[in-house]
């Protein structure tokens, strides 16, 4: 067979980089001969597809050790995603559990639920949802109303814990399961997109803002329960974060990327250290069990391979009071949400949400709230915020790393004694990591401050009026129920409490609410007001097709924008 010798240079210059005189060189000692030079006896030449053969091999040896670097890089960003979410995966089971009349071992099958059901989520969101890179866990927003349920008379008389525990989780689910079709509908019904379109930069401020400065009281209160563990970690974090990659510049960022692992690594070993030497062998039963290292109860409860399973806790049972109650929780979380999945979106690096694409995702986070009742969590799903804030850190917005997490969140899951090692982690070393993650998510929000006129009256009085009301309304309702034991609405129908309680004792839904009502009706319609709300930036992303880069960020896999188009 013979080639020219233009073909040659090519293929040389094209896939290994050399000049016309080495790809030349390069074919005749493959056997292959050029064109002007090819004897007429010669019976033994090999093929051209030998020597691509043997190129590509070259090329692929030559970028091998790249792509094992890039996979083993993914693997562990995975893996500290999973490693942030399990805070709140630990903390919802450990506030209700003791309530349920549950032991360790009911408290660890329900950890290993919450994670496995978080992993099907997370996974769903990230394919045919919004396609954005958001963890989807439980949610400290659905307590009040699950702890209502847990509280209801018809189980107090059931003397067997573990008899009470499962025909209460059996109460709960069926909650959850009416309440899952509230987001399903809104959000596949398209209802949600109407809505995100009246939202401006301007009222996105407050609800984005709150959604991470709101969780304040899961941050330095917590790690004020063994500060000696917790503050630590919260300088370590820094400095592997911050400091470091000042001090030592790289071409790979190194220690912002993984600060989480090297700080928590060392600080879980020093807490160790503190809890094998004897440190609080004589301390309060309270710092024992937020500072030991063996206090968790759930390493030894956990089975060591269980595959949870739709109804594990026996069949549901419904309420039509707690049904309501639950779905007002659910709309609370799904205002949440809302500003957790645009904090997601601008760590990403992506465009602003399209409303079609938010309301395709709040359609998903319905279904895992019906994941979440089929199961048995005992909570509701949402987005989780602090990994949102760990995009941020990391400055990787990548989904796949993402889906790795949600991989690591269902092997762990199963193989239950391996995952139970990582979930003893102390609570003050998780809510250090929240400390930075919540600011994360909360500037996220002020970011957007840049697309306003902070110099307009209009715009200082929506602002500060929806931030001030946002953190003072919460505050009144939260420090009432801890004083009398019950929220400031009080009746004897508990479900209606909750109703009323509950969205009012949500930083984020009481600013965003306020947020964009007064910037509704107080809209004047002139260019100038436009421009103070920031809406002249945000028209072109007000719809999937006006802007060329949503194919990029939110289209569906598998080709499947033909039979379900955003719009």
């Amino acid at each position: 067979m013979s080639i020219s010798t233009k073909q040659a240079t090519d293929w040389g210059g094209r896939l290994t980089g050399v000049g016309a005189g080495e790809a030349k060189g390069t074919a005749k000692r493959e056997g292959i001969w050029l064109e002007a030079e090819e004897p007429h006896h010669n019976q033994n030449r090999k093929s051209c597809s030998h020597i691509l053969l043997r190129i590509s091999f070259q090329i692929l040896l030559t970028a091998l050790p790249a792509l094992l670097l890039g996979v083993t890089e993914a693997i562990l960003l995975g893996f500290q995603h999973y490693l942030v979410m399990l805070g709140t995966t630990v903390f919802i089971p450990t506030a209700l559990v003791p309530q349920m009349g549950g032991r360790n071992e009911e408290k660890a099958k329900m950890i290993q639920t919450l994670l496995f059901v978080a992993g099907l989520n997370t996974f769903f969101q990230t394919f045919f949802g919004t396609r954005l890179p958001a963890v989807i866990g439980g949610s400290f927003s659905y307590l009040p109303a699950t702890i209502s349920i847990v509280l209801a008379g018809r189980y107090s008389e059931i003397l067997d814990p573990v008899e009470r525990f499962e025909k209460t989780m059996r109460g709960i689910q069926g909650a959850l399961i009416v309440a899952s079709t509230l987001q399903i509908v809104v959000g596949f019904s398209g209802l949600w997109r109407n809505v995100a379109r009246l939202l401006s930069p301007l009222s996105a401020v407050p609800l984005v803002a709150l959604s991470g400065f709101g969780l304040y009281e899961f941050g330095f209160p917590l790690v004020a329960k063994c500060v000696e563990i917790g503050l630590p970690q919260i300088i370590f974090l820094l400095i592997f974060s911050q400091y470091i990659p000042h001090w030592i510049r790289g071409e790979r960022a190194v220690f912002n990327r993984f600060a989480v692992i090297f700080s928590v690594v060392i600080v879980w070993v020093y807490a160790h250290l503190l809890t094998v030497s004897g440190a609080y062998k004589n301390a309060a039963h309270q710092t024992q069990t937020s500072c030991r290292t063996d206090r968790a109860g759930i390493i030894g409860a956990a089975p060591w391979i269980r595959v949870p399973y739709p109804f594990q806790w026996g069949a549901p049972t419904f309420d039509a009071g707690e049904a309501f109650a639950m779905m007002a929780t659910s709309f609370v979380a799904l205002v949440e949400s809302t500003g957790a999945f645009i904090a997601v979106s601008r760590y990403a690096s992506a465009t602003p949400l399209p409303p079609s694409i938010l309301s395709r995702g709040v359609g998903w986070q319905g279904v895992g709230i019906l994941f979440s009742g089929i199961f048995g969590t005992g909570s509701g799903s949402s987005v989780s915020v602090e990994n949102a804030g760990l995009l941020a850190l990391t400055r990787v917005g990548s989904r796949r790393v993402v889906q790795i997490s949600a991989g690591f969140m269902i092997f762990f899951s199963i193989l239950g004694k391996f995952g139970a090692v990582f979930a003893s982690i102390p609570s003050p070393i998780i809510a250090a990591l929240y400390c930075l993650f919540f600011a994360y998510v909360g500037s996220a929000g002020l970011s957007f401050l840049q697309f306003c006129n902070l110099n307009s009256f209009r715009t200082k009085f929506i602002l500060g009026f929806s931030v001030f009301m946002g953190l003072s309304i919460p505050q009144y309702f939260n420090e009432y129920t801890a004083i009398k034991g019950y929220g400031p609405v009080h009746t004897g129908a508990r479900w209606f409490n909750d109703m009323i309680n509950v969205p009012f004792s949500s930083e984020p839904f009481v600013a965003g609410f306020l947020a964009m009502f007064l910037d509704v009706t107080l809209h004047k319609k002139d260019t100038a007001t436009r421009k103070d709300r920031g809406m002249h930036w945000w028209d072109r992303f007000r719809s999937f097709k006006t802007d060329t880069r949503s194919e990029e960020f939110y289209s569906l896999p598998f080709n499947l924008n033909k039979f379900f188009p955003s719009v």
